[in-house]
């Protein structure tokens, strides 16, 4: 539905586009000025594409130009067989481009298909109480862990002490032992 309606609002626009064209050659005519496919797509707000490419402006430009005595005509003509080439093949290019997006569209669509598949089967391997059980693990091993290391932390002091006291307790005995050391 949405590519007829995509189609109709095409062929509005393009009736509205051809119809500016008449619009512009009857004012060139009126208005007595060089009658010229520019001249044209200017007044009607339209390309020279557009001019060259569609059969009803062109054939309205040229019949304008014959009337207006230009020799443009044969340039209109010559151009119609290589411009239905261009658009044909540009057509082809993109249906083919087409094909290959919605190949690849769904070849992205069967991978994200199996990747959340994988990641259902993982997250039903565990069971609520299997979480929560292994959050207490969890948080009672972290607090354990501080438990510990301010544990070590105390020891570590203490050992440091003991080892100060260790070596004052050594000089003051050595300091002792000079004393009762006989002199000489």
């Amino acid at each position: 539905m949405s590519t007829e309606a995509a189609l109709a609002a095409r062929r509005r626009a393009t009736e509205a586009a051809v119809k500016r064209v008449h619009d512009a050659i009857a004012r060139l005519h009126r208005e007595k000025a060089q009658v010229s496919v520019a001249a044209i797509a200017r007044r009607a707000g339209v390309s020279r594409t557009f001019v060259y490419g569609n059969p009803d402006a062109r054939a309205a430009v040229a019949t304008a130009i014959t009337a207006a005595g230009e020799r443009r005509v044969q340039l209109l003509a010559g151009h119609d067989d290589a411009q239905q080439a261009s658009w044909r093949e540009r057509a082809l290019n993109a249906e083919d481009g087409l094909k290959a997006a919605h190949a690849e569209i769904l070849a992205q669509r069967t991978r994200i298909g199996e990747l959340l598949g994988q990641v259902r089967d993982l997250e039903a391997e565990w069971t609520q109480d299997a979480i929560q059980r292994i959050t207490t693990e969890n948080t009672t091993l972290k607090q354990r862990v501080r438990t510990l290391t301010a544990d070590n932390r105390t020891l570590d002091e203490r050992l440091k002490a003991a080892r100060d006291n260790l070596r004052f307790h050594d000089k003051r005995i050595a300091d002792l032992e000079a004393q009762l050391a006989p002199p000489g």
